[in-house]
């Protein structure tokens, strides 16, 4: 086990709770918890992720890999998308979260389990995040954030563990890649998919492709974006992107940074 105080009080602070539901999304913090949690638990806790056509698919099969690498019990449950998210409201991620944890506290109902446990941090306070109001009022437990470890921490944590996503750059479900109060379509949500897969292939790790209808615009941190244009790579990326489905690809020359279709005062980490 890892010597370190934190990872020690994180360790106790699972073993209370003798069982548990963990809300695992394949991230590097959820991660990270199960790993705790299999050290901490043994196999008294299943690890739960949901499928939603928001999420990548990408993601699904490495939550699926990853727990099957760490010999954690491990179910995907599929949640369509709720009417009250699909014109992607600014409290999208409220409702969201709502309706998905009230799945899962369900889903630990009927296993007998009483808590329901997330990958929330220390650093997520700094952060505009609604979701954790549904989380709060539901109750679900954040050992990471009670515990006070943030992400330097947990990258630290999860190298010496050799997990996988120890270097993991963050990730976020593809409704924020799309401006609020716009209607979704699944096409879209596809279209921007294949293209950041595309993107990861030609080895941007951290990439976001927002979409503003016809228009595809690439975010790359600031110092990745002459790579972009190295080498007719330029060409082959829009050439790509335009038979996923967009007219127009443009290079945010801001390059990547959290919460770009948010208001001036609040950030995310999208």
């Amino acid at each position: 086990m890892i010597d370190h105080p934190k990872f020690k009080e994180l360790i106790d602070y699972l073993s209370g709770l003798g069982s548990a539901v963990i809300a695992y999304s394949g991230g590097t913090d959820s991660t990270l918890l199960i790993a705790a949690a299999k050290i901490a638990l043994n196999d008294n806790f299943v690890a739960f992720t949901i499928d939603t056509p928001y999420i990548a698919r990408w993601e699904i099969k490495e939550a699926v890999e990853i727990c099957k690498k760490l010999g954690v019990k491990h179910k995907v449950v599929k949640a369509e998308m709720i009417e009250t998210i699909k014109t992607n409201p600014l409290d999208r991620c409220y409702l969201c979260k709502s309706h998905l944890f009230k799945g899962l506290l369900n889903e630990a109902k009927k296993l007998g389990i009483q808590y329901v446990i997330d990958g929330t941090n220390l650093d997520d306070k700094g952060d505009y995040r609604p979701g954790r109001k549904a989380l709060k009022e539901l109750e679900i437990k954040s050992p990471l954030l009670e515990t006070g470890i943030g992400k330097e921490l947990i990258r630290e944590f999860s190298r010496k563990l050799n997990l996988p996503t120890w270097d993991k750059p963050a990730y976020a479900c593809l409704l924020t890649r799309i401006p609020y109060n716009k209607n979704i379509t699944y096409s879209e949500l596809r279209r921007i998919e294949k293209s950041e897969n595309f993107l990861m292939d030609q080895g941007f790790r951290a990439v976001r492709v927002r979409s503003h209808g016809k228009i595809a615009r690439i975010e790359v941190p600031k110092e990745k974006i002459q790579a972009l244009l190295e080498k007719n790579r330029d060409k082959t990326i829009s050439n790509a992107l335009k038979n996923f489905g967009f007219q127009f690809v443009t290079i945010d020359m801001d390059g990547y940074r959290m919460g770009g279709f948010l208001p001036d005062d609040t950030k995310s980490n999208n």
